[in-house]
């Protein structure tokens, strides 16, 4: 009889567990219910033009700030293509697949609260893959966007953030040919431009670990708009401070990347060679090594980089390239011209304080006892970089000259 009633106990604990496995999905959401954010514009609203205030988050004249304008690409359900000239689930062929909306709001987490006060369904920042922002607003002031992004957990650290030139509500509405999402164009267009070379993967999360850093300053990709179909990556933009202090022409990316060592090379240099006239050279590896010397009280550092390049093209049909000598002559001013623009990066980041190239972490790293003397917070590294002597030694070899035989 006792076993009985033992039974009967233990069955009826296994049904009180078992049964909260029935709920089943009680508190599920449907992706066709959620607001999916693909990209963010952020542009600042001029102070003549600061009118707009929807007071979802504070009553009349209560908040005295700047506001700014936010621009969010929204998926639309079945219309977002499923693969290359697919169309979505829905089969709606010719419409929109995203919703663009803008708001407006003192802050980004209040236009944020704004664009939820005008969308129906909630809104989810977990496919948000790209954030670009307007000149003016890295200029300005970044801390409202890195503080909202950091504390907001849907945030992925591989998204891109993007610095354009000119408003960034442009690129929310751009029409490229290739790509029916634009956003989806201009994440494509970085990740290519990762894997040929052209770029490094400068996501949001390398973006915040450099600025964190006392002895390195952060970069972002520095975008433009052309005919409102196609985006160039018009170089970097390098910050001080917080603040973006300079940018770069597309040939420096090529440049700081050589410095750094990052592989593959993805930039020719056309040269105008006193011997053969213009010619093309690629960059095919990139080598770098750094040495760090304290003398006089202050870091000497050296940069050896080797280049392992190949002869693109000779624009003067006449001329020949073909002797072990004369691919000499030409690796020589090669590496003549690649230090006038390396020599031309360093001194701009000098001069606007920003070592975006991480010589502050090679000192700290190789010479400590310096380092702790003489830096005391990431101001101190920042004055110091504009001052010190950094030598760059290019070593180049022509490879690959091609296959014609003349």
């Amino acid at each position: 009889m006792n076993n009985g009633i033992h039974k009967r106990v233990i069955l009826l604990v296994i049904l009180s567990i078992l049964s909260g496995l029935l709920a089943g999905c009680w508190d599920q959401l449907e992706i066709e219910d959620r607001a999916l954010v693909l990209g963010l514009s952020i542009d600042n609203v001029p102070a003549d033009n600061q009118k707009q205030d929807d007071q979802t988050t504070h009553t009349k004249n209560s908040i005295h700030l700047p506001m700014l304008r936010v621009t969010a690409q929204i998926a639309v359900p079945g219309r977002v293509p499923l693969g290359p000239g697919g169309e979505g689930s829905g089969g709606a062929g010719d419409q929109n697949p995203v919703w663009v909306i803008q708001v407006f709001g003192h802050t980004i987490d209040d236009a944020m609260n704004n664009l939820q006060q005008e969308i129906s369904d909630p809104r989810y920042l977990i496919h948000l893959r790209v954030i670009i922002i307007s000149e003016d607003v890295a200029r300005n002031n970044l801390n409202d966007l890195n503080d909202y992004l950091r504390r907001n957990p849907e945030v992925r650290r591989r998204t891109w953030l993007l610095v354009s030139e000119g408003e960034a509500s442009k690129f929310m509405n751009i029409n490229p040919p290739l790509q029916r999402v634009p956003t989806l164009y201009t994440l494509t267009t970085m990740e290519k431009a990762v894997e040929s070379g052209k770029f490094p993967a400068d996501y949001l999360g390398v973006f915040w670990s450099s600025q964190s850093k006392w002895g390195e300053n952060g970069y972002l990709p520095y975008i433009s708009l052309r005919n409102n179909e196609n985006i160039l990556i018009k170089g970097l933009a390098y910050f001080s401070n917080g603040l973006m202090v300079g940018s770069t022409v597309p040939i420096e990316i090529g440049a700081y990347m050589s410095m750094k060592g990052i592989n593959p090379g993805g930039y020719s240099i056309l040269l105008n060679s006193p011997e053969y006239g213009p010619v093309m050279i690629k960059v095919n590896d990139r080598f770098s090594k750094v040495k760090v010397d304290i003398k006089d009280g202050k870091p000497y550092i050296t940069y050896i980089i080797t280049l392992d390049t190949s002869l693109d093209s000779i624009l003067h049909s006449n001329a020949q390239v073909s002797s072990s000598q004369s691919l000499k002559e030409l690796n020589l001013y090669f590496e003549k011209e690649a230090l006038k623009i390396f020599g031309r990066l360093i001194k701009e980041t000098q001069q606007a304080q920003s070592d975006i190239f991480g010589i502050g972490e090679h000192v700290r790293a190789y010479a400590p006892s310096f380092w702790r003397k003489s830096i005391h917070s990431e101001h101190d590294w920042e004055q110091m970089y504009s001052d010190i002597i950094i030598e760059v030694k290019v070593k180049a070899s022509i490879r690959n000259v091609g296959l014609k035989k003349n």
